[in-house]
């Protein structure tokens, strides 16, 4: 049975509905302070805290739990800047309360762990390949590096670490999306404010070196990342040795690029404002993703920008309130 942390959350939703679509045996394991019931309605779940040893004990108890993928983490640059502590209690502490339960629990030891390209601080190559250097600028690059760490020390056994680059977009079948409170992703952003959902949108800065001045990030839909997850879990229990993958396309688009395409997309104006640069940021993060590819022959599928923007819009277009809508 596989255990889903964090599995009420953005990715982690997308990713159990993949689990139930497959007929895999599963069980989430959230707290719900980010997460959403609904997005997980009639799938198997704990509601509990990965801070607590004994909500951990008692989950790993009552399942017969042969693999965990971990997506528990707080998530937002910004936050991760002015409360680093939370950041450090929950994303390296809760990795480190879960690490010890599966030993304490004779779990199988095989690991899938979201981590983040924040990692690689800023960018010393036009890609980010695996095996840049790891200099993370924000607390929450910082935290996600440690919980690599604490999973290359003391996890017997083997794990896959995915790297994200920028998760963005909503399940074709419009029945999950993302809903974060508040929400720090641009996409969802930029989606809200054209159809009227949302205030203006913030462009952090255009005095980038980029060609347009904004910041460039690489987007991958979060469906893709749910592919990318069970290709994992099947690797992994196939015996086949782990590893740290780079998620993302290798093709970067920046704010005003992403401002632009869901005009075009929405037929809609994106009001939008430019402000200063936001602490903690990069010009540009592109994924070398060419490991996973030679490795596992895996490519994704729905990452070109515009089907991105097309699945969000019909998400929020039948959401405006998100989980709340219904």
């Amino acid at each position: 049975m596989i255990g889903v942390f964090g599995g009420a959350g953005y990715i982690g939703s997308h990713f159990c509905h993949l689990l139930a679509a497959s007929g895999e045996d599963f069980v989430v394991f959230d707290s719900l302070e980010n997460g959403h019931a609904a997005a997980i309605a009639n799938m198997p779940f704990v509601r509990g805290d990965l801070r607590i040893r004994k909500d951990l004990d008692d989950f790993f108890a009552a399942h017969a739990i042969d693999i965990v993928v971990h997506f528990a983490a707080y998530i937002a640059v910004g936050e991760s800047m002015a409360q680093p502590e939370k950041y450090i209690e929950n994303n390296v502490g809760g990795t480190l309360q879960l690490l010890e339960a599966m030993d304490r629990h004779r779990v199988g030891c095989r690991l899938v762990f979201s981590s983040t390209a924040a990692v690689y601080g800023e960018p010393q190559t036009e890609l980010l390949a695996e095996d840049h250097p790891l200099k993370p600028t924000s607390v929450y690059g910082k935290t996600k590096l440690a919980a690599e760490e604490l999973i290359a020390s003391l996890l017997i056994g083997e794990a896959v670490v995915f790297r994200y680059f920028n998760a963005a977009g909503a399940h074709p079948s419009e029945a999950i999306g993302e809903d974060h409170r508040p929400e720090t992703h641009l996409v969802p952003l930029v989606v809200r404010a054209a159809l009227g959902q949302g205030p203006p949108v913030s462009v952090f800065g255009t005095d980038y070196p980029t060609p347009d001045g904004s910041a460039i990030r690489d987007y991958i839909h979060v469906s893709d990342l749910a592919t990318s997850h069970l290709e994992a879990v099947r690797r992994l229990r196939a015996g086949e040795p782990g590893g740290t993958y780079n998620l993302g396309t290798g093709t970067g688009r920046s704010v005003l690029e992403v401002i632009d395409v869901v005009e075009t997309v929405s037929g809609r104006p994106v009001p939008h404002e430019v402000g200063p640069r936001r602490e903690g940021d990069v010009a540009k993060l592109v994924a070398d993703a060419s490991a996973i590819h030679q490795a596992w022959h895996w490519q994704p599928e729905r990452s070109d920008l515009t089907t991105i923007v097309e699945d969000a819009l019909r998400w929020h277009s039948n959401h405006p309130n998100g989980y709340q809508s219904h």
